[in-house]
């Protein structure tokens, strides 16, 4: 925590292709080593690939895959007395988005391919439907979570 007042967020500037402040988020996400071109040949190639193959507007595709993905609930360690409980607590916006990013950005990787373009494709495609890795870790968190509603009094 700071000493000198809260610290502010800064506002999120939108992509230049879509206008979309989520795809910006999406890009600053996949950059490594500062390299943001790279980050950006990699999101606009894969959404260019989602319109060949789905035929229809790449960043409504995008949205509905974030909307899959996003978790509702979470579980955090409470360590009370000598016992350390899993208690279930509610997902923020700002950080249920972050984590589905991340989750796509992961699962997308770890899937057998060729191109980080393709890969990036074909797991928001898949999070769109319904399926997929990133949409099977948003059950999984939802399943623990409701597994340890009997600790929910200890949240604070």
């Amino acid at each position: 925590m700071p000493r000198r007042g809260t610290i502010k967020k800064k506002k999120l500037k939108p992509d230049h292709a879509y206008n979309s402040r989520l795809i910006s988020q999406f890009v600053n996400a996949v950059m490594m080593g500062g390299k943001k071109s790279v980050a950006e040949k990699i999101i606009y190639g894969s959404m260019e690939t989602i319109k060949e193959k789905s035929k229809e507007d790449p960043l409504k595709t995008y949205e509905k895959a974030m909307a899959n993905v996003r978790p509702f609930l979470e579980t955090k360690s409470r360590r009370v007395g000598g016992a350390t409980y899993q208690v279930p607590l509610e997902v923020r916006d700002s950080r249920a988005t972050s984590l589905a990013i991340r989750w796509i950005i992961r699962y997308a990787k770890s899937r057998p391919g060729r191109s980080m373009i393709d890969k990036m494709a074909n797991e928001i495609l898949d999070a769109a439907n319904n399926r997929g890795g990133s949409v099977k870790k948003k059950e999984d968190t939802h399943k623990m979570a409701e597994a340890n509603r009997a600790f929910a009094h200890y949240r604070w």
